[in-house]
């Protein structure tokens, strides 16, 4: 029997509280994969003792900046079932309710990131919340010529971004890379997996982390092979070479990171080794 755990987990970075808050988590076959053989990203899988097919996690996170309370992206709602959603559930269990959100910084506009955005009929779930979005990502996902251009598979993502951000249309900041949001957190340009997907720097003091969206989706082959990419990524090619510029930025520079579709509670560091890299989670401390 497997007994879900509290998906809950709180640390901090400087005077910055941040909690991962699991949302849920799906089976997920070597096929959804490019750039890597599927031989050889199960052959990864196994050697990093994890079992078949690969497992995805989804994750959100909560930022507590004095008063303030801030998440980035907010999980996938009931857009994948019952099996998913636990963000919403998490928070509630910290007391935080969605009239309690001041902001909701977006990685980026996919299903899993911005589904809980709405409720059941549309409305912002979080109804005093400012989004904060990299310019480059709502440029793409609202773009009418680019929405009727893409590819008949594709056009769900668009109507799916441009529902779950519509109803904080008059209470959106863009930004774009390098821009100071507020006081302690910063935009990360990351593109690739989508035009404008990004990553949040967060800083206090002399302690910083580094929250990334999709960098990585399976930590059991993506570290070991950063060529691994995903069959939905906008632009693979891209995708990869910000993988490895984040992968490499991390290891040398010794910045923690967190990632949405890292192995719950999703904090660690990147050290590099061998080809490849390797993620090396945050040991537990009282």
């Amino acid at each position: 029997m497997t007994i879900r755990n509290a998906g809950i987990h709180r640390t901090n970075v400087g005077d910055i509280a941040i909690t991962a808050l699991n949302d849920g988590m799906f089976d997920a076959g070597t096929g959804v994969l490019v750039g890597i053989a599927p031989d050889e990203a199960e052959r990864l899988e196994v050697a990093a003792f994890r079992k078949l097919p690969p497992r995805i996690t989804i994750s959100a996170f909560l930022v507590e900046i004095g008063a303030k309370k801030i998440l980035i992206d907010t999980g996938s709602a009931n857009a994948f079932g019952p099996a998913h959603g636990f963000m919403r559930a998490g928070l509630a269990s910290l007391g935080v309710a969605p009239g309690d959100i001041s902001t909701v910084l977006v990685t980026h506009a996919h299903i899993d990131h911005v589904s809980g955005l709405i409720d059941d009929a549309g409305a912002a779930y979080f109804p005093n919340a400012e989004i904060v979005i990299n310019a480059v990502e709502t440029d793409f996902w609202l773009n009418a010529d680019i929405a009727a251009k893409a590819p008949e598979a594709a056009k769900s993502s668009f109507d799916l971004a441009a529902r779950c951000l519509a109803p904080y249309k008059d209470r959106t900041r863009l930004v774009k890379h390098g821009q100071s949001v507020m006081q302690g957190v910063m935009v990360q340009h990351l593109p690739g997996h989508t035009p404008g997907h990004s990553g949040w720097i967060l800083a206090s003091g002399d302690d910083s982390l580094l929250v990334w969206g999709d960098v990585v989706h399976m930590p059991g082959i993506q570290f070991a092979n950063p060529e691994a990419g995903m069959a939905f990524d906008t632009d693979a090619d891209m995708a990869r070479v910000s993988r490895r510029k984040t992968f490499d930025m991390a290891a040398t520079d010794r910045l923690r990171v967190a990632g949405v579709h890292l192995d719950f509670p999703c904090f660690g560091h990147v050290a590099k080794v061998a080809e490849g890299y390797a993620f090396v989670p945050d040991v537990w401390v009282a």
